[in-house]
């Protein structure tokens, strides 16, 4: 901090909670105050035991099974040196809590990183469930949403899912748009419908390159699942079940016109999808640039700082690799800039860093 740095991002290094620090300065001006045990547990295995206990994990018939194997198998024998934990903490202080089987170890390989500089470059969607008159019985709402300008593009509500109808909905979605799309990019999670064999083929034919999401992990497709949260809470949703197919259908088409063309999305500078998604945005938010900058200059008293910079992120990531990417990745901003081009293929971050920070830029809000 006496190099210029702030308290909350030193904290954040050091893995501290800001409040901690702020209290060890109240109490001995910001000196560490834990102290540990002043005394060894009386129930502290020995270095005998312990390394009898080691010995006998690392043997050839104990090495490549779990200390969970290892403790019920001594039992086994009628021996008993420690608990599992104990054989886990006594492996860990030694360095040894690694993968203890020939088998390869489980690998956890995240979704590429995507990031969109434009419309039509990535989309989103998923299927979540409306509920039916009959107890039990659900309708199935298909939805598909520009990363980059929050647009819905296309949405459907049938009696059951399947990979057909995804299939048929990506089809009618980019002939629709297909004066807009070059390369796209369209990113599901892991369910049937998503990696059907129709599906896939389906967007082979069309040019639309997949991206899925780990199993199981809802946050690695966060802009379907956000805009689904948005729907269902969204205050006209029916608190009754939907009498048909055709009564959601209608009800989700108020919706979408609602939302593309009325809803003010936070994330895009509280601007309309639709006028994100046309290059609309700029013009209103230089205009608000503008009323704020007049009532500045008829009431200065009441302005301590500068004026509020409404903007919009100029590019927008899906499944960032870490914050400081997707702090990158909301800093990089446009103002006055032509209609971003829908025909630049996504690009990776590592593209994006290289790009020089514009301080006179509209800064991020929220």
């Amino acid at each position: 901090m006496a190099a210029g740095c702030r308290l909350a991002a030193a904290c954040r290094e050091l893995e501290l909670s800001v409040r901690t620090v702020q209290r060890w300065r109240l109490l001995g001006g910001g000196q560490d105050l834990r102290r540990g045990p002043n005394t060894t547990p009386g129930n502290r295995l020995s270095n005998e035991e312990r390394q009898e206990f080691l010995r006998i994990a690392n043997a050839p018939e104990n090495r490549d099974l779990s200390p969970k194997k290892v403790v019920p198998k001594l039992a086994d024998q009628g021996v008993y040196l420690g608990s599992e934990s104990t054989l886990y903490r006594i492996l860990r202080e030694r360095g040894l809590l690694t993968h203890r089987s020939e088998s390869k170890p489980r690998s956890i390989v995240r979704p590429e990183e995507l990031v969109a500089t434009g419309p039509c470059q990535v989309w989103s969607w998923d299927i979540t469930y409306l509920p039916a008159k009959t107890r039990g019985t659900f309708y199935y709402l298909y939805l598909f949403v520009d990363v980059w300008s929050r647009r819905i593009m296309k949405a459907v509500v049938h009696d059951k899912e399947c990979a057909e109808f995804a299939a048929t909905l990506i089809a009618e979605a980019c002939k629709e748009h297909r004066g807009d799309l070059d390369q796209l990019v369209l990113h599901s999670d892991n369910g049937g419908p998503m990696k059907g064999a129709t599906m896939l083929a389906t967007m082979q034919d069309l040019g639309v390159v997949p991206s899925f999401s780990r199993p199981s992990v809802s946050n690695d497709n966060p802009f379907s699942e956000s805009l689904f949260r948005t729907l269902k809470y969204v205050p006209a949703y029916p608190r009754k079940p939907f009498e048909s197919v055709e009564a959601a259908w209608v009800w989700v088409e108020r919706f979408v016109s609602w939302y593309n063309s009325e809803h003010l999305h936070s994330s895009i500078g509280f601007v309309s999808p639709d006028d994100r998604h046309h290059g609309r945005d700029i013009d209103v938010l230089v205009a608000r640039r503008e009323v704020y900058s007049l009532a500045r200059a008829k009431h200065p008293e009441r302005w301590s700082r500068n004026t509020r910079q409404w903007d919009a992120p100029a590019i927008v990531a899906l499944n960032p690799r870490n914050p400081e990417t997707k702090a990158r990745t909301v800093s990089m901003l446009r103002l006055g800039a032509s209609k971003p081009s829908s025909m630049a293929p996504p690009t990776t971050i590592t593209t994006i860093t290289t790009l020089p920070r514009r301080h006179d830029a509209m800064r991020m809000t929220g």
